[in-house]
């Protein structure tokens, strides 16, 4: 699920340490910045309890190369200025190693004041390609990038509607157009080339031009970046114009309500889809089971943390830039979510996107759950 910028109400910035009964330096200080307010708190909550059971299991196995952790816990809110001070007392609370941010839009801010302190962060879910574009930097994440997401699609364009018009669209979003570059730059790359690249703005419902100017060209498939409501009405005015050119489109128009408002065209549209992280087993004495929010990035923040300990024993150091290096290598790391590697950037080595096709079910809804498309 992409996570960008929201709007967040502004929150206290919220501090908590967990103390063990060990002395400071026989200690890894280890921080998680997390969205625990705003819109994405329940999300958040699901971070904070998996980094707190990995840091209980790591502990209670003897810590990390014979150190205990020290979770250091930050609220950023899922909000840009938020995360940037949050990011701050982190450096300032003396730590090195930081699970998150989660939001995109907080990354983003995050990551300069990380950089100038040397800390090193495994991020569960941020997804802008840009964040890891330089290479080299120390930040690492667990999500695939959209960019992956557009090259899935494009390579499946161009094998599929081979020398055949394609249309490639987006919402003008920063998320949405770089979708769509990335789709069109893998199409070009294996020989197509996209009859139309354009722009809708956000909360558009009415396409007659746009719908001319595909009529024209012939176009055969579209490409979409951007979000659900957009792409459901796009679907609409495509089919109620006779056009059945399929949608392929991101995992931005995973909705509950992309069929409903799409109609019966919504059937067989397409999209890049990363599998469900796997669920994390319930501690003996928990408050209460997980929410599916909780679930989402539960297991994810507890791989972050297993990744913070293999880079530590691998590099024999918890120098942020000695383990930086040895995760940059490529090395497979086993952790909850499966085995991982990054490359020299800190992204996922394998692409974890795969294509769904939205498909009715016996029941007569439309639902893209378990239609995975054959690699």
């Amino acid at each position: 699920m992409p996570l960008r910028v929201k709007a967040a109400a502004a929150a206290p910035a919220l501090l908590s340490l967990t103390l063990l009964t060990v002395p400071a330096a026989a200690q890894v200080r280890i921080g998680l910045a997390a969205p625990l307010t705003g819109p994405d708190a329940g999300f958040g909550g699901g971070m904070r309890a998996g980094v707190e059971q990995a840091v209980a299991d790591i502990n209670r196995a003897g810590g990390i190369v014979g150190q205990k952790i020290q979770l250091v816990v930050q609220d950023d809110a899922g909000d840009p200025k938020q995360a940037a001070e949050a990011a701050r007392r982190l450096a300032a609370a003396g730590v090195r190693l930081v699970v998150g941010p989660l939001d995109s839009g907080a990354t983003a801010a995050a990551l300069p004041i990380f950089e100038e302190a040397g800390l090193l962060a495994v991020t569960p879910g941020a997804t802008w390609a840009s964040l890891t574009a330089r290479g080299a930097g120390r930040l690492f994440r667990l999500a695939g990038n959209d960019a992956q997401q557009g090259a899935v699609a494009g390579a499946w364009l161009a094998e599929t509607f081979q020398g055949r018009p394609v249309a490639i669209l987006n919402d003008k979003t920063g998320f949405g157009r770089s979708l769509a570059e990335d789709a069109a730059r893998v199409l070009r790359s294996r020989g197509g080339r996209e009859a139309l690249f354009e722009g809708i703005n956000r909360g558009d419902k009415d396409f007659p031009a746009l719908i001319g100017r595909m009529r024209a060209a012939g176009v055969e498939a579209v490409y979409f970046g951007g979000l659900a409501p957009e792409a459901a009405m796009l679907v609409r005015a495509l089919r109620e114009a006779g056009l059945q050119a399929p949608l392929v489109a991101s995992d931005g128009i995973l909705d509950k309500d992309f069929a409903q408002l799409a109609g019966p065209g919504a059937e067989g549209t397409l999209m890049t889809l990363a599998p469900d992280p796997p669920r994390l087993p319930e501690t003996k004495g928990a408050k209460g089971a997980r929410t599916p929010e909780d679930e989402m990035f539960a297991a994810p923040a507890y791989a972050a943390i297993e990744v913070i300990r293999q880079g530590i024993e691998g590099a024999r150091s918890t120098d942020p830039a000695k383990v930086a290096a040895f995760l940059h290598a490529g090395r497979p790391l086993r952790t909850v979510v499966g085995e991982v590697a990054f490359d020299g950037k800190g992204d996922l080595t394998r692409s974890p996107y795969r294509l769904h096709v939205w498909h009715r079910t016996p029941d007569g809804r439309i639902d893209y759950a378990g239609n995975a498309v054959p690699r």
